[in-house]
């Protein structure tokens, strides 16, 4: 990949869609005393970079003859969405495969993008199951496979995002920092590489989810590693082992360049961003901005920093989800068991523990551990974090027995 290459490749895409915003954020320059310039692949045709991989590839593809091909791809989200899309625009026809438990939203998105020249096929309940009846399908058809971010088309693709960086920035500006959301390693594959001569490599910062660290255990033992369980929460970059050619890429930088940030914390960004921007991110569209707070502020005040929003595809029935997650997270809220008597009484006065902003959201009895005495989940919701601590020290001094299971992920995920 050269950047003329990769400004070609920019040239092409203006035939799809228009360059993406480099905004600069008053909100977020403001909370850090820093230049937060958002690159916005949320506001792309698909909410997401997706797109731009998705459409060099079938560009090359054409270009190079396979003229009355079959286009095949496994994906629930993002990826699919792209791949219909670009399937429209060339009018030419694609298959998409998807697990059966993808979400109907997700489903009626791709079938909306891809319209008649798209098919849609649920197999499997998995996306392993579904990924192997995809490569057997362009076996039987001798079909084109396309992949989401493993191939040097579609990492030329997103590396359009930078040549697009480079071209917004204000004369004479250099990021001081360059933050990338990653899954597969597409797009920071693609980025490093174009701006490898304006962007020294220490200036680059990587994000993963706590729960899918690819890139950071890669890095980390020098080869590539594939992860032996994946919290599919942040599902758009929930990856189990990141590409062969976007290691080659990356493997230059250092594992401390890789920040883990916890699910939880992603979930106070989408929040944040949704109350106070009414910008709508999905949780991997949020990776880059809640890097930000883990770096804090004493380390980029005073610098210019380039976010990558890499998409916008939240599905609001998570938002339950997301907001519960988002008062853990903050301390706002937590989860009891308590052993409490049965007697007449007892209910009230643990009630008078509470404080003035202490609020009840869960209560329920568990079982009846003892002829005297009952085991209850209570879920308590406060305004300050503060307020715990305090809430806490009345308990002890009651005499009551209790456990705080808030940050007990067995627990929580049984009975929260």
């Amino acid at each position: 990949m050269t950047k003329q290459d990769v400004d070609n490749a920019t040239t092409a895409m203006r035939d799809i869609f228009p360059a993406t915003p480099l905004q600069l954020n008053e909100h977020l320059s403001g909370r850090y005393g820093a230049n937060i310039f958002l690159k916005r692949e949320d506001l792309s045709p698909v909410r997401s970079y997706k797109i731009r991989g998705a459409f060099n590839f079938f560009r090359k593809v054409l270009g190079a003859g396979a003229t009355g091909k079959t286009f095949v791809c496994a994906s629930a989200g993002n990826h699919a969405q792209g791949f219909a899309f670009v399937c429209r625009h060339f009018s030419v026809p694609g298959v998409v495969f998807m697990p059966v438990t993808t979400p109907q939203q997700k489903i009626d998105k791709t079938r909306m993008f891809g319209g008649e020249f798209i098919t849609i096929r649920l197999v499997g309940d998995i996306f392993d199951q579904c990924y192997k009846a995809a490569r057997d399908h362009v076996e039987t058809i001798d079909g084109v496979m396309v992949p989401p971010f493993d191939h040097l088309d579609i990492i030329e693709g997103q590396a359009t995002v930078a040549a697009e960086i480079a071209e917004q920035l204000p004369e004479g500006v250099r990021p001081d920092l360059v933050v990338l959301p990653v899954g597969g390693g597409g797009l920071s594959a693609g980025v490093t590489g174009y701006l490898k001569d304006e962007v020294a490599a220490d200036h680059f910062v990587f994000c993963e989810p706590s729960g899918a660290p690819s890139l950071r255990q890669s890095l980390e033992t020098g080869s590539l590693v594939t992860l032996d369980q994946v919290d599919n929460f942040v599902d758009g970059a929930a990856v189990g082992r990141i590409g062969d050619l976007n290691f080659a890429a990356l493997r230059r930088f250092s594992a401390d360049q890789v920040m883990l940030l916890p699910e939880n914390a992603i979930c106070m960004t989408i929040i944040d961003m949704l109350n106070v921007e009414g910008v709508v991110l999905e949780p991997a569209g949020a990776l880059s901005i809640t890097a930000l707070e883990a770096i804090g502020r004493d380390k980029l005040d005073g610098k210019t920093v380039v976010a990558v929003v890499s998409g916008g595809n939240f599905d609001f029935e998570r938002l339950p989800d997301v907001k519960e997650r988002a008062m853990r997270h903050a301390g706002l809220k937590k989860y009891f068991i308590l052993r409490m008597a049965q007697r007449p009484g007892a209910l009230r006065d643990f009630l008078n523990l509470l404080g003035d902003e202490d609020d009840i959201s869960r209560f329920e009895y568990l079982k009846k551990s003892a002829r005297n005495f009952g085991s209850i989940l209570i879920g308590i919701e406060t305004r300050h974090a503060e307020n715990f601590p305090i809430l806490k020290s009345r308990f002890d001094a009651a005499g009551l027995r209790y456990q705080d299971i808030t940050e007990n992920e067995i627990l929580s995920n049984l009975i929260i």
